[in-house]
């Protein structure tokens, strides 16, 4: 008798105890969410060891009633959640209990909102260096897939596929092909979604920036305006130039549309040597090649024709490229003087008239001065004030004799 009572006691126990391990599954999560899951009995001081299955498996084991925690949901940890508590039933009693099957579904969270930025300074990209696109989305969970796309074409230049909300694709190195229009999309199984179009520029830095230097005749003189020109024809603008002779700094000029850019200066003795220009429009200063100029002092622009020696004979001058007689009105031993200091013939000597050096001049050869009107001690012919041609003619063109020769 005793041992029915005390077998119908245990059974008794037994079916309280069928609900007496509970499970609390939250009923929604989303991707990157914290979980918690936990198992508590009517004596949770009772549980000895405690362990917690997904979809049949052991996935975790406590020695007491502690939660099991997923610290970022994926979808992958959708499934049905059951614990198992071994604890103490009598004095020397232990027993297993079982808790329902809960289910936890993840969802994921569409993509949106996304968008595409140029990562440099400046916003653009430079020939030679790394272009970097980033692709991103506002909200979205999951692995997400970035592809990166030509506006023109549509041709796709690069995919990733990554569980983050922020990719980036890399271009190197970046050439002036890579201008344009691109657009990223990104899409985590719930459809894709694309950015706007963001409108690539490739700036092109200085490499070789060219000087060249321009004077009015064959050879540079003194007196002579030379004009220096630098010049990088594939550097992007605004261009800033420099330019030096003998590493002294003459000036600069600004090319703000690019091209070349010039810097002029008139010529003395001093300005022969080694001239350089340098170009820069932010990306690295870039110096060209040297470039010599020889100063030297400009030919006389008055010759003697048809005499014995370079010191004597008719007078011929030089104006504007082209050479003429010079009439005898008013022709004195100071302008025959200015002609000999001139050509380098030492003092004046005679004032002869130009027939007494045949052959005669040919009539196209024009007369150039009518007179002229040094007072001797000037370097050259052109010093003298002069009075243009009006009624001269070849018969009356001037001569002159020189102690040199």
């Amino acid at each position: 008798m005793e041992l029915l009572a005390s077998s119908l006691m245990l059974l008794w126990s037994l079916l309280l105890a069928l609900d007496w391990l509970s499970i609390s599954v939250p009923r929604h999560a989303y991707e990157g969410d914290h979980v918690s899951i936990s198992c508590t009995g009517e004596k949770n001081y009772d549980i000895k060891r405690l362990k917690y299955f997904k979809d049949g498996s052991h996935i975790a084991t406590y020695s007491s009633a502690l939660s099991y925690t997923i610290g970022n949901a994926r979808f992958s940890d959708s499934g049905y959640y059951s614990c198992k508590a071994d604890r103490k039933l009598f004095l020397f009693i232990d027993t297993t209990e079982k808790s329902r099957d809960a289910r936890l579904s993840v969802q994921g969270i569409p993509v949106s909102q996304v968008s595409m930025e140029i990562q440099s300074p400046g916003g653009w990209g430079v020939e030679g260096q790394t272009l970097l696109l980033v692709c991103s989305v506002a909200n979205g969970t999951g692995l997400i897939t970035y592809s990166w796309h030509r506006e023109d074409t549509e041709e796709s230049v690069g995919k990733k596929s990554q569980r983050s909300q922020r990719a980036e694709l890399e271009i190197a190195p970046v050439s002036e092909s890579h201008a344009g229009g691109y657009y990223c999309t990104a899409d985590n199984s719930y459809g894709l979604v694309q950015s706007e179009v963001v409108n690539v520029t490739v700036k092109v830095p200085v490499l070789s920036p060219l000087l060249s230097i321009s004077v009015p005749g064959v050879l540079p003189f003194i007196g002579d305006v030379a004009e220096l020109q630098c010049e990088d024809k594939r550097a992007s603008p605004p261009i800033l130039y420099w330019f030096y002779h003998e590493n002294i700094t003459l000036g600069n000029t600004s090319a703000p549309s690019g091209g070349k850019a010039s810097f002029k200066l008139t010529l003395t003795a001093g300005h022969s040597g080694n001239y350089s220009c340098e170009a820069d429009n932010g990306w690295g200063m870039k110096r060209s090649q040297v470039v010599p100029l020889n100063v030297t002092e400009p030919p006389p622009k008055v010759r003697l024709v048809n005499g014995p020696h370079a010191c004597e004979g008719r007078v011929e001058v030089e104006q504007e490229g082209r050479w003429g007689t010079v009439c005898d009105d008013g022709w004195d031993m100071k302008d025959v003087a200015v002609v000999c200091r001139e050509l380098g013939c030492g003092a004046a000597v005679h004032t002869p008239i130009a027939m007494l050096y045949p052959p005669a001049v040919d009539e196209a050869l024009p007369v150039l001065i009518q007179v002229a009107l040094c007072n001797g001690t000037e370097k050259s012919l052109a010093e003298c004030d002069q009075v243009e041609t009006f009624d001269c003619g070849h018969d009356e063109d001037a001569g002159a004799v020189c102690e040199g020769g």
